[in-house]
């Protein structure tokens, strides 16, 4: 049976990030939605690799007092980078769109080749800058093992996430939807760039409330923290859902539906970890972000799959209404967690 070298950990992290520029270049390279598949499914590989592992790296530097600030700090510092993305992406949309183009998404793929330099530099600062503490006493854990071993409480814990995680689709798609809720009254370009402007808000949000987040669980209690955003997630959907029942174009109202959403994935980010960390012993602690990380990265996929399908074969009202209902068992699994 293979091992799990905890030493090996930030190479790991380091080929995760290297994925995202990987995945980016698929999509700009993209001519249908086979690469573009591709390049998002190499792009959440990356995410799936790189998370857990960097979320072990950053509980073992810090005191289990200060975990919920300090992943409340880490998630507003890591949201900076998507914030400044998006505005960048719009300036340069913009400025690409009075340029001559064979076709209507040459502004686009522009965007996105532009897009792999950031993601690049990523890798060479986590490679220059970041050091691994290594404090793990077991530094050959077997994983199979480990994971049959772990907590019983957690494992429901994980089914909680995993319910949830079924519903909570990409926030590309919350992209998506303003941009074609608002194409009719503003034609595609501008549309698009109203809604990575609205993109932009939601990770502003996220900044801004993160690190708060993350000190109020510390007071009141990790999980009871994340129940809380676990409702806001499944209100996120339910609210996308009407905006197209009632063929909302409002910004300001979508700016409300974006509001909540980086409310809830401050919570989400910032709280999931550090829930894990307290079912967990802490020499499984990297295992068990291996599963969380697994978990999410599986069931966030199926959603976004799911709420695209439904949206394209039946409509985007019923794809929003099916993820609100796998958030809502999501978080009423996570109550029971929380009572047991």
């Amino acid at each position: 049976m293979a091992s799990y070298k905890l030493g090996h950990r930030k190479t790991l992290v380091l080929i995760g990030y290297g994925l995202t520029p990987v995945g980016q270049v698929l999509i700009a390279l993209a001519a249908g939605w086979p690469l573009l598949l591709l390049g998002r499914m190499v792009s959440w590989f990356g995410k799936g690799l790189r998370g857990p592992l960097r979320d072990a790296i950053v509980i073992q530097a810090v005191s289990p007092e200060t975990r919920g600030r300090a992943f409340g700090f880490h998630r507003a510092a890591d949201t900076v980078g998507a914030v400044l993305g998006p505005l960048l992406g719009v300036a340069l949309l913009g400025l690409a769109q009075g340029w001559h183009w064979d076709d209507a998404v040459g502004p686009f793929r522009f965007v996105l080749w532009l897009s792999v330099i950031p993601g690049a530099l990523a890798v060479l600062a986590f490679l220059t800058l970041v050091k691994d503490p290594q404090h793990s006493p077991n530094p050959a854990l077997k994983f199979f093992s480990s994971l049959r071993g772990l907590p019983a409480r957690f494992k429901r814990y994980l089914g909680a996430v995993g319910i949830f995680g079924i519903g909570d689709f990409s926030h590309s798609l919350l992209i998506l939807a303003a941009t074609t809720l608002l194409t009719t009254s503003m034609g595609i370009v501008h549309a698009a760039q109203v809604a990575g402007l609205l993109y932009v808000w939601r990770n502003l949000v996220q900044v801004a409330v993160s690190y708060p987040v993350g000190v109020m669980a510390d007071r009141m209690g990790h999980l009871s923290i994340l129940i809380a955003g676990y409702v806001l997630g499944a209100l996120t959907a339910v609210l996308t859902a009407l905006a197209f029942w009632f063929g909302i174009d409002n910004i300001a109202l979508l700016a409300g539906i974006f509001f909540i959403a980086g409310l809830y994935v401050a919570v989400q980010e910032a709280l999931e970890a550090t829930v894990t960390a307290e079912m967990v012993q802490p020499e499984t602690l990297a295992i068990s972000y291996g599963a969380l990380g697994t978990v999410n990265g599986v069931t966030q996929f199926i959603s976004s799959a799911i709420v695209g399908v439904v949206w394209t074969t039946v409509s985007p009202v019923l794809g929003f209404a099916l993820a609100a209902g796998m958030m809502v068992a999501g978080t009423l699994a996570l109550l029971r967690v929380r009572k047991g």
